[in-house]
């Protein structure tokens, strides 16, 4: 698991006093690639890149400005290309939101669909 510290900017706001619900993907897309990074080799960052295909989410709980909010990231597993990821989006104890998420891992060079070797798969998914 990988845990990512969010910041709430005003401009997340929307006229209803809370987060709007567009802001969670982008918080998603943040933790996630943030995982990613801090995980893989520097070569394997430098040669990949990572696109969502899918975004699952249920909102349990609306967040406010002043909240102290985190993303928690689990690599569930990969098949090819793709990788599904469950981020936890939570308020201390109190779970905000979750979403599954699919991704595709490109070559970032060719921008086609790439593996992973396996060794850098299990830095994230554990073997």
């Amino acid at each position: 698991m990988y845990r990512h510290a969010i910041g709430i900017d005003p401009a997340d706001i929307d006229h209803m006093g809370h987060v709007n619900n567009s802001v969670y993907l982008k918080w998603v897309q943040e933790a996630v690639v943030r995982y990613w990074e801090g995980v893989a080799p520097a070569e394997a960052v430098g040669r990949h890149l990572w696109v969502a295909l899918k975004h699952e989410i249920e909102f349990r709980r609306p967040t406010f400005l002043e909240d102290v909010v985190v993303a928690d990231v689990i690599a569930e597993r990969v098949q090819g290309a793709k990788a599904l990821f469950t981020t936890v989006i939570r308020r201390g104890e109190e779970v905000l939101a979750e979403v599954k998420s699919t991704w595709c891992c490109l070559d970032a060079t060719s921008l086609r669909p790439a593996r992973l070797a396996k060794d850098v798969v299990g830095r994230f998914i554990g073997g």
